[in-house]
């Protein structure tokens, strides 16, 4: 009996160090081709420290109220190129790049303070050292897609720092990070070596996210697809990435709308892929003061794909806020 229990524990040893060894065989080759993020800067390009990193935004506009715009995952500043300016008409306006993504710094592990800052309520801390930095009292949050999830954590988190919500195609009730029964997998050493080759692959299916998240992906012009894979030049993107992945999960709004109690204005694309539609009509319904605006033959950024009625709708909000 005893020679059959030795030869099964044998085998399952063998098995646990392919599992635990195995990956760390796997080469990650270094990336080439990456600069420092501020030799990619443009000539409106701001940088400024905040929470201990090294932040990429851009302004518009003076005076109140101020606005601060949340991009979605895998995009940047650039998302808001069309209605920066325009929006600069109504007060302050900033956008910067969340960590992980455009030209913020990418601070790796070994160069982490307290905190994680890939982390969701890092990103809420930052949202909360840029109003303080622009020397307001409070903002109005402007969140596409996973911004708006960052966005909405915010004034769960700080509601008396945010004056309103602009909830665009927002992740509320969809994605937000991998189950929680994933997460402590995604940090194990086997897969923080592999993650690199893992986010590398951005590569291949994201210009498929970028063209999925217009309702017309002609418009999707070749200038537009570089911009978008500029943050992807910057020293470390894939690491980052990876972190980012880690870090995130999924913060359960649903079950605390009830305690958004501010002016939120909800606009959806009619053609959304990536939040489906409806998830945007549902929400409006469930905030307790919440308008909902819905754009005919637009998708998912109807910031770039549809400014104009974005534009008339944010405006028309943010004009009757009440002092």
């Amino acid at each position: 009996m005893r020679k059959p229990v030795t030869i099964a524990l044998l085998v399952l040893g063998i098995i646990a160090v392919v599992l635990l060894g195995g990956p760390f065989l796997v080469p990650v080759p270094p990336l080439e081709g990456t600069v420092p993020a501020r030799e990619l800067a443009d000539a409106d390009s701001r940088f400024i420290e905040l929470c201990g990193i090294d932040v990429h935004y851009k302004a518009a506009g003076q005076g109140e109220p101020l606005m601060v715009l949340l991009h979605g995952f895998a995009a940047s500043v650039y998302s808001w190129r069309e209605v920066l300016e325009p929006l600069g008409e109504l007060g302050t306006v900033v956008a910067f790049d969340r960590p992980a993504s455009g030209l913020t710094e990418r601070p790796l592990g070994e160069n982490w303070g307290s905190e994680n800052p890939y982390g969701p309520d890092f990103q809420v801390a930052l949202v909360i050292d840029l109003i303080d930095a622009m020397g307001a009292e409070e903002a109005v949050l402007v969140g596409n897609s996973a911004g708006g999830t960052i966005a909405a954590l915010t004034v769960l988190r700080y509601p008396e720092r945010v004056r309103a919500l602009v909830l665009v195609d927002p992740a509320i009730y969809v994605g937000g990070g991998a189950p929680a029964f994933v997460q402590p997998l995604l940090r194990t050493p086997q897969l923080r070596h592999l993650g690199p080759l893992i986010a590398r692959r951005i590569r291949i299916w994201g210009p498929r996210l970028l063209e999925s998240a217009w309702h017309d992906p002609t418009l999707v012009t070749d200038e537009i697809r570089r911009e978008y894979e500029k943050g992807l030049q910057v020293e470390d993107w894939d690491r980052a990435l990876w972190e980012l992945t880690a870090a995130s999960r999924r913060p359960d709004l649903e079950s605390r709308l009830d305690d958004i109690t501010l002016p939120v204005l909800v606009v959806t694309g009619d053609d959304d892929r990536i939040v489906p539609t409806e998830q945007s009509v549902r929400l409006a319904g469930e905030l307790p003061d919440a308008e909902l605006v819905v754009f005919p033959s637009c998708g998912h950024l109807p910031q770039e794909e549809c400014p104009a009625p974005f534009l008339e709708a944010v405006t028309a909000f943010v004009s009757t806020l009440p002092e």
